[in-house]
């Protein structure tokens, strides 16, 4: 068994010292639908079927072309979209493409780990765009391989927020389980929430701003990260926001879960998180310069530009963000994690900080504190 590598930190400007088990990031593998299509594309076959009126088209159109979005993986093919689908319907196709593309992120990211499926100790699950009982990780047990009695924690309600939030609770329990093997997966199809004969402005922005996809993320606890080359997971942070409920959501009806996205949720970035930010990186004795890294949600252009606007960031510091968001689409859940991957192809310093965050209902907030280990530990025999 190799010795448990504890996070102290040392030779890495400014950062406090800690004695806790860290956890370490193994790989991250992404899975998106094969139907692939430029954004006017997506908005030409849309505009008449969520909008009659001809000025909320024109308003649509706009809204859709200022998105910075390029292309969008959707799960269904484009003229799919046209038909009149009930919510059961929608739902049996999130359940079927959703495992599909779950099963997919797996695989890649236990092979890019080096981890056997049997080796999973726990399987967080977070998707809030479909629902399904047996849950999707408890499809993908047998499917994979997975041990009978692997623990499973299936989540639902966080939506954007969680796959910030999916780390960190992965974090905590490895804490506790350094000899232990996690996975987190997240399966978003947003495409499948699109209401028809819904101008509402929400669902004129969503409609034009969300796709499909799928993560999965490997993490290890402290014993087991010799030899492992990803981040350590250091600290975590949440806030919940009191009196923002009603600013982002999702509310069920008849026809399937009506987006709920309103202007407010700059509102509240601009109100609270630059000041939550610094605050979560003061208590381990940083500041904003000493980050080198930022993974920020995509959750559109205006929620980018509070972040960068909040936190005083240096130019070029969300591009991942941004490229991710003009590639894909806001993949809820799954859109931090499809910026983490990317992330993680780039070479980093030895002790380098990053800061991981994403806002989501609630308002909510997750922070999750990163580190890169030296290149002499990582390279370790485990």
């Amino acid at each position: 068994m190799s010795p448990v590598i504890r996070s102290t930190h040392a030779g890495t400007p400014g950062f406090a010292g800690t004695v806790r088990n860290v956890s370490r990031i193994a790989a991250v593998a992404t899975a998106l639908p094969s139907h692939a299509y430029p954004q006017q594309a997506i908005t030409d076959l849309l505009a008449p079927i969520v909008a009659h009126d001809p000025r909320k088209q024109a308003l649509m159109r706009r809204m859709h072309a200022s998105s910075r979005v390029a292309t969008r993986h959707l799960v269904l093919p484009l003229e799919e979209y046209r038909d009149a689908l009930t919510f059961g319907q929608t739902n049996d196709r999130f359940v079927e493409e959703g495992t599909r593309l779950a099963e997919s992120a797996v695989r890649r990211a236990l092979a890019e780990a080096g981890v056997r499926p049997d080796e999973v100790d726990l399987i967080v699950f977070t998707s809030v765009t479909g629902l399904s009982a047996p849950s999707v990780d408890a499809l993908l047990v047998p499917r994979l391989g997975m041990r009978e009695d692997v623990k499973r924690m299936p989540m639902f309600g966080l939506g954007c927020v969680a796959g910030a939030s999916g780390i960190a609770r992965v974090h905590d329990y490895l804490e506790g389980h350094p000899e232990d093997v996690a996975l987190l997966v997240s399966v978003e199809l947003c495409s499948l929430t699109v209401q028809k004969d819904d101008d509402s402005v929400d669902n004129l922005v969503a409609s034009g701003l969300f796709g499909d996809g799928a993560a999965a993320v490997v993490l290890v606890g402290a014993a087991r990260a010799a030899g492992v080359h990803g981040p350590d997971v250091v600290a975590t942070r949440s806030r919940l926001y009191p009196g923002s409920g009603s600013v982002i959501g999702f509310r069920p009806s008849e026809t399937g879960f009506r987006v709920i996205l309103t202007a407010g949720v700059v509102d509240v970035i601009d109100a609270n998180f630059a000041a939550d930010a610094t605050a979560f990186l003061t208590d381990h004795g940083l500041g904003v310069p000493d980050v080198a890294t930022w993974i920020a949600h995509p959750g559109g252009p205006k929620v980018l530009d509070a972040f960068q606007r909040g936190l005083d960031l240096p130019a070029g510091a969300l591009d991942r963000s941004w490229a991710s968001m003009a590639a894909v689409g806001n993949l809820s859940s799954s859109s931090v994690l499809h910026v983490l991957a990317d992330e993680l192809r780039a070479p980093h310093d030895d002790h380098q900080m990053g800061l991981l965050f994403a806002l989501g209902p609630g308002v909510s907030a997750e922070l999750v504190l990163l580190r890169w280990p030296e290149a002499a530990e990582a390279l370790a025999a485990a």
